[in-house]
């Protein structure tokens, strides 16, 4: 069996990703009950699971479904703590895109 894509991608990357699962990187900014809002290159809302712990101000890696509403529905969650490097995280997010051939199939 194949192992599925998950690109990397930030918020201005969601409308090209819709109905993909997808690989982000951000900063808990918000809980409310079973949603959070990351900031990654812009809000994103994130549909938790019920394994999704998240912290605010802490940082998250998501995986899971963009919607149709340019939310994410988490399917894994990993808390990555306080200490992260955005720009070297956003910078990885970037040349993905670059080399999109190398890292994802593109439709």
């Amino acid at each position: 069996m194949e192992t599925p894509q998950t690109p990397r991608i930030l918020a201005p990357h969601l409308n090209a990703f819709q109905h993909r699962i997808v690989r982000m990187v951000g900063k808990v900014v918000q809980l409310r009950g079973d949603m959070a809002i990351i900031d990654a290159g812009g809000n994103v809302d994130v549909i938790l699971n019920r394994d999704a712990h998240l912290q605010v101000n802490h940082a998250v890696e998501v995986i899971g479904k963009v919607d149709q509403n340019l939310a994410i529905k988490v399917q894994a969650a990993t808390d990555f703590g306080t200490n992260i490097d955005y720009a070297a995280a956003n910078a990885v997010v970037e040349a993905t895109h670059r080399h999109k051939a190398i890292f994802y199939d593109a439709d």
